[in-house]
């Protein structure tokens, strides 16, 4: 299994409200979509003034997470409506190959 990983801040606690409420109905839907698709997890931190967001998905492989990012893999998918509400975000994701998993449903 593969975890993508990838950091979104935004500048205002409603920018992110509004980048949470993106991800729930925009992005994981989407994601429900893909062959290969395994789960995903949103985290969220206060740094500052700003909030930090970091999204890990998994796939099956890279040829599923390819499936969702396209020949370029580990360039970052950001929608318009993401960027509207984000003040700065990682332009490449990382990918890691999943060796353990404990206590995670």
């Amino acid at each position: 299994m593969i975890a993508r990983t990838w950091h979104g801040w935004a500048s205002s606690p409603p920018d992110a409200v509004a980048y949470e409420e993106h991800f729930r109905s925009a992005v994981l839907p989407g994601l429900r979509q893909l062959r290969g698709f395994r789960g995903a997890r949103l985290l969220r931190r206060e740094d500052g003034g700003e909030v930090e967001f970091v999204a890990v998905t998994f796939f099956d492989s890279i040829e599923s997470v390819r499936g969702f990012a396209g020949d370029d893999y580990q360039r970052a998918v950001v929608e318009p409506e993401a960027r509207r509400v984000l003040s700065r975000f990682d332009e490449r994701s990382a990918h890691y190959e999943v060796v353990d998993t404990w206590g995670v449903s």
